[in-house]
Protein backbone atom coordinates (compact mmCIF):
# COMPACT_ATOMS: atom_id res chain seq x y z
CA UNK A 1 0.00 0.00 0.00
CA UNK A 2 1.16 3.51 -0.78
CA UNK A 3 -0.96 6.25 0.73
CA UNK A 4 -0.24 9.90 0.03
CA UNK A 5 -2.21 10.87 3.15
CA UNK A 6 -2.16 8.32 5.94
CA UNK A 7 -5.29 8.18 8.04
CA UNK A 8 -7.41 9.70 5.28
CA UNK A 9 -9.72 8.06 2.78
CA UNK A 10 -9.33 10.37 -0.21
CA UNK A 11 -5.73 10.62 -1.36
CA UNK A 12 -6.04 13.90 -3.22
CA UNK A 13 -7.97 17.11 -3.56
CA UNK A 14 -10.28 17.52 -6.52
CA UNK A 15 -11.60 20.69 -8.10
CA UNK A 16 -15.06 21.97 -7.29
CA UNK A 17 -17.28 21.49 -10.36
CA UNK A 18 -19.26 24.62 -9.56
CA UNK A 19 -16.29 26.97 -9.78
CA UNK A 20 -15.26 28.15 -13.22
CA UNK A 21 -11.80 29.56 -13.86
CA UNK A 22 -13.27 33.06 -13.78
CA UNK A 23 -14.36 32.65 -10.16
CA UNK A 24 -12.13 33.53 -7.25
CA UNK A 25 -12.08 30.95 -4.45
CA UNK A 26 -11.35 32.67 -1.16
CA UNK A 27 -10.34 30.81 1.98
CA UNK A 28 -9.33 33.76 4.15
CA UNK A 29 -12.14 32.84 6.55
CA UNK A 30 -9.98 29.83 7.47
CA UNK A 31 -6.94 31.90 8.34
CA UNK A 32 -7.70 31.73 12.04
CA UNK A 33 -6.55 28.11 12.04
CA UNK A 34 -3.49 28.42 9.78
CA UNK A 35 -0.34 30.11 11.05
CA UNK A 36 1.87 32.15 8.72
CA UNK A 37 4.10 29.92 6.68
CA UNK A 38 2.34 26.75 7.81
CA UNK A 39 1.37 24.17 5.20
CA UNK A 40 -2.44 23.80 5.21
CA UNK A 41 -1.92 20.08 4.55
CA UNK A 42 -0.42 19.78 8.01
CA UNK A 43 -3.67 20.88 9.66
CA UNK A 44 -5.48 17.83 10.95
CA UNK A 45 -9.10 18.95 10.76
CA UNK A 46 -10.80 22.35 10.61
CA UNK A 47 -14.11 22.85 12.41
CA UNK A 48 -16.10 25.77 11.05
CA UNK A 49 -19.26 27.12 12.66
CA UNK A 50 -22.12 27.74 10.25
CA UNK A 51 -25.54 29.15 11.01
CA UNK A 52 -28.24 27.63 8.79
CA UNK A 53 -31.81 28.92 8.88
CA UNK A 54 -33.27 25.41 8.79
CA UNK A 55 -32.12 21.99 9.92
CA UNK A 56 -34.66 19.37 8.80
CA UNK A 57 -34.53 18.62 5.08
CA UNK A 58 -37.11 16.98 2.82
CA UNK A 59 -35.59 13.99 1.00
CA UNK A 60 -36.68 13.91 -2.63
CA UNK A 61 -34.71 10.87 -3.82
CA UNK A 62 -36.92 7.86 -4.62
CA UNK A 63 -33.96 5.56 -3.88
CA UNK A 64 -33.65 6.57 -0.24
CA UNK A 65 -36.12 5.19 2.28
CA UNK A 66 -36.57 8.30 4.35
CA UNK A 67 -38.79 11.36 4.15
CA UNK A 68 -36.74 13.81 6.19
CA UNK A 69 -33.11 14.00 7.22
CA UNK A 70 -31.11 16.23 9.55
CA UNK A 71 -27.34 16.54 9.70
CA UNK A 72 -25.59 18.28 12.62
CA UNK A 73 -22.34 18.29 10.62
CA UNK A 74 -21.46 18.77 6.94
CA UNK A 75 -18.36 16.94 5.84
CA UNK A 76 -17.19 13.89 7.75
CA UNK A 77 -13.90 13.05 9.37
CA UNK A 78 -14.55 9.32 9.05
CA UNK A 79 -13.06 9.60 5.56
CA UNK A 80 -14.88 6.70 3.88
CA UNK A 81 -13.46 6.81 0.38
CA UNK A 82 -16.70 5.68 -1.31
CA UNK A 83 -19.02 8.13 0.52
CA UNK A 84 -21.78 9.51 -1.72
CA UNK A 85 -22.07 12.57 0.54
CA UNK A 86 -18.69 13.90 -0.56
CA UNK A 87 -20.28 15.67 -3.52
CA UNK A 88 -22.49 17.74 -1.22
CA UNK A 89 -19.41 19.51 0.12
CA UNK A 90 -19.07 21.28 -3.20
CA UNK A 91 -22.24 23.26 -2.46
CA UNK A 92 -20.36 24.82 0.46
CA UNK A 93 -17.40 25.84 -1.69
CA UNK A 94 -15.13 22.90 -0.87
CA UNK A 95 -13.94 19.87 -2.80
CA UNK A 96 -15.23 16.32 -2.51
CA UNK A 97 -11.80 14.87 -1.72
CA UNK A 98 -9.62 15.77 1.24
CA UNK A 99 -11.67 18.92 1.86
CA UNK A 100 -14.66 16.76 2.78
CA UNK A 101 -12.64 15.07 5.53
CA UNK A 102 -10.65 18.06 6.74
CA UNK A 103 -13.17 20.92 6.73
CA UNK A 104 -16.15 20.02 8.93
CA UNK A 105 -19.03 22.48 9.08
CA UNK A 106 -20.67 22.54 12.50
CA UNK A 107 -24.33 23.49 13.12
CA UNK A 108 -24.36 24.46 16.78
CA UNK A 109 -27.86 25.90 16.48
CA UNK A 110 -29.25 22.58 15.22
CA UNK A 111 -31.16 21.71 18.45
CA UNK A 112 -32.95 25.09 18.44
CA UNK A 113 -33.84 24.79 14.76
CA UNK A 114 -35.08 21.24 15.32
CA UNK A 115 -37.39 22.32 18.11
CA UNK A 116 -38.73 25.13 15.95
CA UNK A 117 -39.66 22.56 13.32
CA UNK A 118 -41.42 20.32 15.84
CA UNK A 119 -43.42 23.27 17.13
CA UNK A 120 -44.87 24.16 13.72
CA UNK A 121 -48.58 23.59 13.36
CA UNK A 122 -48.01 22.06 9.94
CA UNK A 123 -45.53 19.44 11.14
CA UNK A 124 -47.15 15.99 11.24
CA UNK A 125 -44.57 13.94 13.10
CA UNK A 126 -42.86 12.29 10.14
CA UNK A 127 -39.76 10.34 11.13
CA UNK A 128 -36.58 12.42 10.98
CA UNK A 129 -33.38 10.54 10.20
CA UNK A 130 -30.15 11.84 11.72
CA UNK A 131 -27.22 11.28 9.35
CA UNK A 132 -29.06 11.10 6.07
CA UNK A 133 -25.92 12.68 4.62
CA UNK A 134 -22.99 12.68 7.06
CA UNK A 135 -22.49 10.74 10.30
CA UNK A 136 -23.96 12.47 13.34
CA UNK A 137 -21.56 10.52 15.59
CA UNK A 138 -18.33 11.43 13.84
CA UNK A 139 -15.37 12.20 16.16
CA UNK A 140 -16.16 15.87 16.94
CA UNK A 141 -19.55 14.83 18.39
CA UNK A 142 -17.74 13.45 21.43
CA UNK A 143 -16.82 17.03 22.33
CA UNK A 144 -19.69 19.13 20.99
CA UNK A 145 -22.65 16.81 21.78
CA UNK A 146 -24.91 18.43 19.19
CA UNK A 147 -26.45 15.08 18.29
CA UNK A 148 -27.18 14.35 21.93
CA UNK A 149 -28.87 17.74 22.30
CA UNK A 150 -31.02 16.95 19.25
CA UNK A 151 -32.00 13.61 20.77
CA UNK A 152 -32.97 15.38 23.98
CA UNK A 153 -35.30 17.63 21.97
CA UNK A 154 -36.79 14.62 20.15
CA UNK A 155 -37.33 12.75 23.41
CA UNK A 156 -38.90 15.81 25.00
CA UNK A 157 -41.41 15.94 22.14
CA UNK A 158 -41.72 12.13 21.92
CA UNK A 159 -40.95 12.37 18.23
CA UNK A 160 -39.91 9.41 16.02
CA UNK A 161 -36.29 9.41 14.86
CA UNK A 162 -33.95 7.16 12.93
CA UNK A 163 -30.17 7.21 13.33
CA UNK A 164 -27.61 6.05 10.78
CA UNK A 165 -24.05 5.64 12.06
CA UNK A 166 -20.87 3.60 11.93
CA UNK A 167 -19.56 4.90 15.24
CA UNK A 168 -19.96 3.20 18.60
CA UNK A 169 -20.19 6.64 20.23
CA UNK A 170 -23.94 6.13 19.93
CA UNK A 171 -23.73 4.04 23.12
CA UNK A 172 -22.97 7.23 25.05
CA UNK A 173 -26.60 8.19 24.51
CA UNK A 174 -28.04 4.86 25.55
CA UNK A 175 -30.02 6.52 28.36
CA UNK A 176 -31.99 8.61 25.86
CA UNK A 177 -32.40 5.79 23.36
CA UNK A 178 -33.83 3.45 25.99
CA UNK A 179 -36.51 5.99 26.89
CA UNK A 180 -37.33 6.42 23.20
CA UNK A 181 -37.56 2.65 22.74
CA UNK A 182 -40.28 2.52 25.41
CA UNK A 183 -42.33 4.82 23.17
CA UNK A 184 -41.38 3.03 19.94
CA UNK A 185 -39.91 6.25 18.55
CA UNK A 186 -36.35 5.10 17.75
CA UNK A 187 -34.71 2.96 15.08
CA UNK A 188 -30.94 2.61 14.69
CA UNK A 189 -29.14 1.67 11.49
CA UNK A 190 -25.53 0.58 12.06
CA UNK A 191 -23.27 0.38 9.02
CA UNK A 192 -21.13 -2.77 8.98
CA UNK A 193 -19.79 -3.71 5.56
CA UNK A 194 -16.93 -5.95 6.66
CA UNK A 195 -15.81 -8.12 9.55
CA UNK A 196 -12.16 -7.47 8.66
CA UNK A 197 -10.21 -4.71 10.37
CA UNK A 198 -7.81 -4.72 7.43
CA UNK A 199 -10.62 -3.87 5.03
CA UNK A 200 -12.13 -1.37 7.46
CA UNK A 201 -8.85 0.52 7.76
CA UNK A 202 -8.48 0.63 3.99
CA UNK A 203 -11.86 2.15 3.12
CA UNK A 204 -13.02 3.76 6.40
CA UNK A 205 -9.85 4.98 8.09
CA UNK A 206 -11.33 7.04 10.96
CA UNK A 207 -14.45 5.06 11.82
CA UNK A 208 -15.00 2.93 14.91
CA UNK A 209 -13.47 -0.54 14.78
CA UNK A 210 -15.55 -3.49 13.64
CA UNK A 211 -15.39 -4.88 17.17
CA UNK A 212 -16.87 -1.68 18.60
CA UNK A 213 -19.61 -1.53 15.96
CA UNK A 214 -20.61 -5.11 16.66
CA UNK A 215 -20.69 -4.24 20.35
CA UNK A 216 -23.03 -1.36 19.53
CA UNK A 217 -25.41 -3.75 17.72
CA UNK A 218 -25.38 -6.09 20.71
CA UNK A 219 -25.83 -3.47 23.44
CA UNK A 220 -28.56 -1.60 21.58
CA UNK A 221 -30.44 -4.83 20.86
CA UNK A 222 -30.10 -6.03 24.45
CA UNK A 223 -31.73 -2.78 25.57
CA UNK A 224 -34.77 -3.16 23.33
CA UNK A 225 -33.62 -0.70 20.67
CA UNK A 226 -34.34 -2.07 17.16
CA UNK A 227 -31.21 -2.33 14.99
CA UNK A 228 -30.95 -2.60 11.24
CA UNK A 229 -27.48 -3.59 10.05
CA UNK A 230 -26.50 -1.88 6.82
CA UNK A 231 -24.11 -3.82 4.61
CA UNK A 232 -23.35 -0.71 2.66
CA UNK A 233 -21.77 -0.37 0.33
CA UNK A 234 -20.93 -3.78 -1.07
CA UNK A 235 -17.82 -3.45 -3.24
CA UNK A 236 -17.42 -6.44 -5.59
CA UNK A 237 -14.24 -8.44 -4.94
CA UNK A 238 -13.39 -6.35 -1.87
CA UNK A 239 -16.13 -7.22 0.65
CA UNK A 240 -18.77 -9.04 -1.41
CA UNK A 241 -17.56 -12.42 -0.12
CA UNK A 242 -18.48 -11.33 3.43
CA UNK A 243 -22.23 -10.87 2.93
CA UNK A 244 -23.40 -14.11 4.58
CA UNK A 245 -20.88 -14.01 7.47
CA UNK A 246 -21.92 -10.41 8.24
CA UNK A 247 -25.63 -11.25 8.23
CA UNK A 248 -25.07 -14.23 10.53
CA UNK A 249 -22.91 -12.21 12.93
CA UNK A 250 -25.21 -9.20 13.28
CA UNK A 251 -28.34 -11.32 13.66
CA UNK A 252 -26.61 -13.43 16.32
CA UNK A 253 -26.04 -10.14 18.17
CA UNK A 254 -29.68 -9.11 17.93
CA UNK A 255 -30.17 -7.14 14.70
CA UNK A 256 -33.73 -7.58 13.42
CA UNK A 257 -33.12 -6.40 9.87
CA UNK A 258 -30.40 -5.92 7.26
CA UNK A 259 -30.14 -3.72 4.20
CA UNK A 260 -27.55 -3.39 1.46
CA UNK A 261 -26.43 -1.14 -1.36
CA UNK A 262 -23.98 -1.71 -4.18
CA UNK A 263 -21.23 0.90 -4.25
CA UNK A 264 -22.10 3.83 -6.51
CA UNK A 265 -19.41 6.30 -7.48
CA UNK A 266 -21.48 9.35 -8.30
CA UNK A 267 -20.11 12.77 -9.20
CA UNK A 268 -16.49 13.24 -8.18
CA UNK A 269 -16.39 9.98 -6.22
CA UNK A 270 -15.43 7.90 -9.27
CA UNK A 271 -12.27 9.96 -9.72
CA UNK A 272 -11.43 9.76 -6.01
CA UNK A 273 -12.13 6.05 -5.70
CA UNK A 274 -10.06 5.09 -8.73
CA UNK A 275 -7.16 7.22 -7.50
CA UNK A 276 -7.46 5.59 -4.05
CA UNK A 277 -7.65 2.05 -5.48
CA UNK A 278 -4.55 2.46 -7.66
CA UNK A 279 -2.55 3.92 -4.76
CA UNK A 280 -3.76 1.75 -1.88
CA UNK A 281 -4.67 -1.62 -3.45
CA UNK A 282 -2.92 -1.54 -6.84
CA UNK A 283 -2.93 -5.33 -7.26
CA UNK A 284 -6.74 -5.45 -6.97
CA UNK A 285 -7.64 -2.12 -8.53
CA UNK A 286 -8.36 -3.22 -12.11
CA UNK A 287 -10.57 -6.13 -11.07
CA UNK A 288 -12.57 -4.13 -8.52
CA UNK A 289 -13.10 -1.19 -10.87
CA UNK A 290 -14.17 -3.52 -13.66
CA UNK A 291 -16.71 -5.33 -11.47
CA UNK A 292 -18.14 -2.03 -10.19
CA UNK A 293 -18.59 -0.87 -13.79
CA UNK A 294 -20.34 -4.14 -14.63
CA UNK A 295 -22.90 -3.29 -11.94
CA UNK A 296 -23.66 0.10 -13.47
CA UNK A 297 -24.02 -0.23 -17.22
CA UNK A 298 -20.29 -0.21 -17.88
CA UNK A 299 -19.60 3.05 -16.03
CA UNK A 300 -18.18 3.87 -12.61
CA UNK A 301 -20.39 6.93 -12.33
CA UNK A 302 -24.04 5.88 -12.28
CA UNK A 303 -26.83 8.31 -11.37
CA UNK A 304 -29.80 6.41 -12.79
CA UNK A 305 -32.84 6.51 -10.53
CA UNK A 306 -33.97 3.10 -9.42
CA UNK A 307 -30.73 1.26 -10.21
CA UNK A 308 -27.89 3.44 -8.93
CA UNK A 309 -27.97 1.98 -5.40
CA UNK A 310 -28.71 -1.68 -6.23
CA UNK A 311 -26.97 -1.98 -9.61
CA UNK A 312 -27.90 -4.19 -12.53
CA UNK A 313 -26.32 -7.01 -14.50
CA UNK A 314 -25.04 -10.45 -13.39
CA UNK A 315 -22.67 -9.20 -10.66
CA UNK A 316 -25.32 -7.07 -8.98
CA UNK A 317 -27.84 -9.90 -9.29
CA UNK A 318 -25.43 -12.29 -7.59
CA UNK A 319 -25.12 -9.80 -4.71
CA UNK A 320 -28.90 -9.50 -4.41
CA UNK A 321 -29.31 -13.27 -4.44
CA UNK A 322 -26.75 -13.68 -1.69
CA UNK A 323 -28.43 -11.04 0.46
CA UNK A 324 -31.82 -12.69 -0.11
CA UNK A 325 -30.37 -16.04 0.94
CA UNK A 326 -28.96 -14.50 4.12
CA UNK A 327 -32.29 -12.91 4.99
CA UNK A 328 -34.13 -16.18 4.43
CA UNK A 329 -31.67 -18.13 6.55
CA UNK A 330 -31.07 -15.75 9.45
CA UNK A 331 -33.92 -13.20 9.55
CA UNK A 332 -37.09 -15.19 9.05
CA UNK A 333 -39.99 -13.51 10.82
CA UNK A 334 -37.95 -10.47 11.88
CA UNK A 335 -38.31 -6.86 10.74
CA UNK A 336 -37.87 -3.27 11.87
CA UNK A 337 -40.95 -1.87 13.65
CA UNK A 338 -42.95 1.02 12.26
CA UNK A 339 -42.24 4.00 14.49
CA UNK A 340 -45.05 5.63 16.46
CA UNK A 341 -45.83 9.33 15.95
CA UNK A 342 -49.04 9.35 18.05
CA UNK A 343 -47.20 10.36 21.25
CA UNK A 344 -45.85 13.45 19.53
CA UNK A 345 -49.18 14.41 17.96
CA UNK A 346 -50.99 14.06 21.30
CA UNK A 347 -48.33 16.11 23.06
CA UNK A 348 -48.48 18.86 20.45
CA UNK A 349 -52.29 18.89 20.35
CA UNK A 350 -53.93 17.45 23.49
CA UNK A 351 -57.32 17.50 21.72
CA UNK A 352 -56.03 14.60 19.60
CA UNK A 353 -56.61 12.37 22.63
CA UNK A 354 -60.35 12.80 22.13
CA UNK A 355 -60.22 10.84 18.86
Amino acid sequence: MSRSHNGRGAQRRVHNRFFELSHELRDDFLNYCISEGEDPEAIKTNYIDVFPKSFVNKVESPDVRMEYSANPYQGCEHGCVYCYARNSHEYWGFGAGLDFEKNILVKKNAPELLEQTLQKKSWQGNTIVLSGNTDCYQPIERKLKITRQCLEVLLKWKHPVGIITKNSLILRDLDLLKEMAKLNTIAVHVSINSLSEVTRRLVEPRTASIKQRLKAVEVLSDNGIPVNAMIAPIIPSLNSHEILPIIKKVTDLGAVSIAHTVVRLNGQIALLFEDWARKVIPDKADRILSLIAQCHGGKLNDSRWGTRMRGDGPVAQQIRDTVALGKKKYLKGKSMPKLDSSHYLQLKDPQMRLF
